[in-house]
């Protein structure tokens, strides 16, 4: 599969860009981990709003 750290950078999540790739999430994030960048800001609004604040 093309485009596994374009993926991961857009938010989609690790259980299925894995199943997508043929990995298990260990393997993916073992190998993607370091290309996964400033996602904390949109994790903390996404929580943010899960909650209603």
């Amino acid at each position: 599969m093309r485009g596994v750290s374009l993926r991961l950078n857009a938010g989609v999540p690790a259980t299925e860009v894995a199943e997508e790739a043929g990995h298990s999430v260990k393997v993916l994030l073992d190998i993607y981990a370091k290309c996964i960048d400033g996602q904390k800001a949109t994790t903390h609004r996404r929580i943010d709003s899960a909650l209603g604040d």
